[in-house]
Protein backbone atom coordinates (compact mmCIF):
# COMPACT_ATOMS: atom_id res chain seq x y z
CA UNK A 1 0.00 0.00 0.00
CA UNK A 2 1.53 3.80 -1.03
CA UNK A 3 -0.15 6.66 1.17
CA UNK A 4 0.18 10.20 -0.66
CA UNK A 5 -0.55 13.02 1.15
CA UNK A 6 -0.93 16.04 -0.85
CA UNK A 7 -2.04 19.02 1.34
CA UNK A 8 -5.38 18.15 3.09
CA UNK A 9 -6.04 15.39 0.91
CA UNK A 10 -4.55 11.83 1.28
CA UNK A 11 -4.56 8.98 -1.63
CA UNK A 12 -4.30 5.33 -0.81
CA UNK A 13 -3.02 3.11 -3.57
CA UNK A 14 -3.18 -0.40 -3.00
CA UNK A 15 -0.91 -2.80 -5.28
CA UNK A 16 -1.87 -6.93 -5.41
CA UNK A 17 0.65 -8.90 -6.48
CA UNK A 18 -1.30 -10.95 -9.07
CA UNK A 19 1.96 -13.77 -8.83
CA UNK A 20 1.43 -14.48 -5.15
CA UNK A 21 -1.42 -17.44 -5.88
CA UNK A 22 0.47 -20.89 -5.08
CA UNK A 23 0.97 -23.31 -8.30
CA UNK A 24 0.91 -26.15 -6.24
CA UNK A 25 -1.68 -27.77 -4.36
CA UNK A 26 -1.79 -30.56 -1.11
CA UNK A 27 -1.10 -33.84 -2.89
CA UNK A 28 1.08 -32.30 -6.00
CA UNK A 29 4.52 -34.01 -6.77
CA UNK A 30 7.08 -31.30 -7.21
CA UNK A 31 11.02 -31.37 -7.66
CA UNK A 32 13.16 -28.95 -6.77
CA UNK A 33 14.82 -26.84 -9.10
CA UNK A 34 18.27 -26.01 -7.32
CA UNK A 35 18.64 -29.55 -5.11
CA UNK A 36 17.36 -31.63 -7.88
CA UNK A 37 14.95 -33.85 -5.60
CA UNK A 38 11.41 -34.53 -5.86
CA UNK A 39 8.79 -34.88 -3.19
CA UNK A 40 4.82 -34.11 -2.44
CA UNK A 41 3.57 -30.86 -1.22
CA UNK A 42 1.45 -31.52 2.37
CA UNK A 43 0.83 -27.52 3.28
CA UNK A 44 0.72 -24.19 1.11
CA UNK A 45 1.72 -20.91 2.62
CA UNK A 46 0.45 -18.08 0.41
CA UNK A 47 3.86 -16.31 1.85
CA UNK A 48 6.67 -16.85 3.94
CA UNK A 49 5.84 -18.16 7.23
CA UNK A 50 9.48 -19.19 8.99
CA UNK A 51 11.40 -17.23 11.37
CA UNK A 52 14.31 -14.34 10.32
CA UNK A 53 16.83 -16.35 11.98
CA UNK A 54 16.15 -19.53 9.81
CA UNK A 55 15.44 -17.44 6.40
CA UNK A 56 18.51 -15.59 6.79
CA UNK A 57 20.80 -18.35 7.69
CA UNK A 58 19.03 -21.00 4.90
CA UNK A 59 17.30 -19.56 2.44
CA UNK A 60 21.03 -18.94 0.19
CA UNK A 61 18.86 -17.31 -2.39
CA UNK A 62 16.52 -15.20 -0.60
CA UNK A 63 13.75 -15.79 -2.37
CA UNK A 64 10.61 -13.37 -2.01
CA UNK A 65 8.77 -13.85 1.37
CA UNK A 66 5.87 -12.41 -0.28
CA UNK A 67 5.53 -15.78 -2.88
CA UNK A 68 3.87 -18.58 -1.62
CA UNK A 69 5.61 -21.28 -0.15
CA UNK A 70 5.61 -25.22 0.44
CA UNK A 71 6.32 -27.82 3.07
CA UNK A 72 7.54 -30.63 1.20
CA UNK A 73 8.15 -34.69 2.31
CA UNK A 74 11.09 -35.08 0.34
CA UNK A 75 11.50 -38.57 -1.31
CA UNK A 76 13.63 -41.50 -0.36
CA UNK A 77 14.50 -39.28 3.36
CA UNK A 78 12.76 -38.64 6.39
CA UNK A 79 13.08 -34.86 5.50
CA UNK A 80 10.42 -32.33 5.45
CA UNK A 81 11.28 -29.09 3.65
CA UNK A 82 9.94 -25.35 3.20
CA UNK A 83 10.56 -24.22 -0.12
CA UNK A 84 9.50 -21.00 -1.90
CA UNK A 85 7.34 -21.54 -5.03
CA UNK A 86 10.56 -20.12 -7.26
CA UNK A 87 12.43 -23.19 -6.78
CA UNK A 88 9.74 -25.60 -7.44
CA UNK A 89 8.81 -26.78 -10.64
CA UNK A 90 6.04 -29.78 -11.77
CA UNK A 91 7.24 -33.41 -10.79
CA UNK A 92 6.59 -35.24 -14.49
CA UNK A 93 7.50 -38.82 -13.25
CA UNK A 94 4.34 -39.98 -12.01
CA UNK A 95 5.72 -41.94 -9.44
CA UNK A 96 4.89 -41.89 -5.60
CA UNK A 97 6.95 -40.76 -3.27
CA UNK A 98 8.46 -42.83 -0.33
CA UNK A 99 8.58 -41.04 3.26
CA UNK A 100 7.59 -41.83 6.32
CA UNK A 101 4.79 -39.71 6.75
CA UNK A 102 2.54 -40.05 3.51
CA UNK A 103 -0.08 -42.09 5.00
CA UNK A 104 -0.29 -39.10 8.10
CA UNK A 105 -1.31 -36.74 5.00
CA UNK A 106 -2.53 -38.78 2.26
CA UNK A 107 -5.14 -41.98 1.74
CA UNK A 108 -4.07 -42.96 -1.42
CA UNK A 109 -2.02 -42.32 -4.33
CA UNK A 110 -3.77 -41.83 -8.00
CA UNK A 111 -2.91 -41.45 -11.20
CA UNK A 112 0.50 -38.69 -10.39
CA UNK A 113 -0.74 -37.09 -7.39
CA UNK A 114 -2.15 -37.95 -3.55
CA UNK A 115 -5.35 -37.98 -2.30
CA UNK A 116 -5.68 -35.83 1.15
CA UNK A 117 -6.78 -37.98 4.01
CA UNK A 118 -4.50 -39.54 6.11
CA UNK A 119 -4.35 -41.70 9.09
CA UNK A 120 -7.33 -41.12 11.69
CA UNK A 121 -7.11 -41.74 15.11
Amino acid sequence: MTVTKEGEKTTYEFTFNSGSQPRYSVGQLVHHKHFDYRGVVVDVHTGYRGTDEWYDSVAESKPPKDQPWYEVLVHDSDRVTYVADRNLELDVTGMPVTHPLIRVFFSEFDQGSYRVGGLSN
